[in-house]
């Protein structure tokens, strides 16, 4: 019975189609005249949908207990993924920042005007040092104050803000009294190379409390889960009556708390 079988699994290996004829139906169908009907685009839940939705259904099945746990616990997932996001964005664009005025550096100091300066290592930049520069770049060359560009600037990303003042400033301080402009940009490229270390080393340092401070708070559930597998049913407790309603929101809204301290106390540390 054994041998049928393998025979039967080495022949369909064997015959397995490749992957070149689904490349070449996607090659046929990515041809614009193809898509008489442009692909349908649903709309992406906003992030008060994505914490109302649990929230309600739960408090309609089981309670307003944990409804009130659902809901905290959905707004502290929100904030933490705001918060590292948030945090991600500002470390990568100081680097982008650094590379950006490191390149300007290089080009003043081999003889290029600021201006032309400013639009060569725009084209080499990543985002959004690339945009920075560009808009400075335009702005000088029609003889703009540079000021005026910094709140547009930074309005959409303000992290921008600890890079981006001190380069214009350094700028039109090295226009106003003639001071060697590629001297000024290489100390402010140091200062943010600097603080960008400095914020890579605290994070890396604060990883170990924040990774702590996630088991604490995991220890509760992991409780929960051995109540269950040891046949006590904590869920039934904490979901039937009004007092485990209450013991669950007031436990979830504890966690979630001390989670929300640790996150802020960490990421402050990094970013000060």
């Amino acid at each position: 019975m054994l041998t049928p079988t393998l025979t039967a699994t080495a022949a369909a290996i064997l015959t397995w189609p490749t992957n070149t004829p689904t490349r070449r139906l996607k090659a046929l169908n990515s041809n614009p005249t193809h898509h008489r009907n442009p692909p349908r685009h649903w709309p992406r839940p906003t992030p008060t949908a994505l914490i109302a939705l649990p929230t309600l259904l739960t408090l309609l099945t089981t309670g307003i207990g944990a409804a009130i746990a659902v809901a905290v616990a959905s707004t502290t997932i929100r904030v933490q993924w705001r918060a590292r996001t948030k945090t991600r964005r500002q470390l990568s664009t100081a680097e982008s920042m650094t590379d950006a005025i490191h390149g300007m550096v290089a080009e003043l100091r081999a003889g290029a005007h600021p201006v032309t300066a400013a639009e060569s290592a725009a084209k080499d930049a990543t985002a959004p040092a690339d945009n920075v520069l560009t808009t400075i770049a335009s702005t000088a060359r029609l003889g703009g104050d540079l000021a005026s560009v910094l709140p547009g600037l930074t309005h959409d990303n303000p992290a921008l803000t600890p890079a981006l003042r001190p380069l214009i400033h350094a700028w039109s301080l090295a226009q106003r009294h003639g001071l060697p402009l590629a001297d000024v940009l290489d100390a402010v490229r140091r200062d943010v190379a600097s603080r960008l270390r400095f914020a890579h080393k605290v994070k890396a340092q604060m990883a170990g409390p924040r990774a702590s401070g996630t088991v604490l708070a995991a220890l509760p559930l992991l409780g929960v889960l051995l109540g269950e597998a040891m046949g006590a049913h904590p869920t039934h407790v904490l979901l039937a009556g009004p007092l485990g309603q209450s013991l669950l929101a007031i436990g979830t809204t504890l966690i979630c708390t001390g989670l929300y301290w640790i996150n802020r106390l960490t990421t402050r540390a990094a970013l000060s």
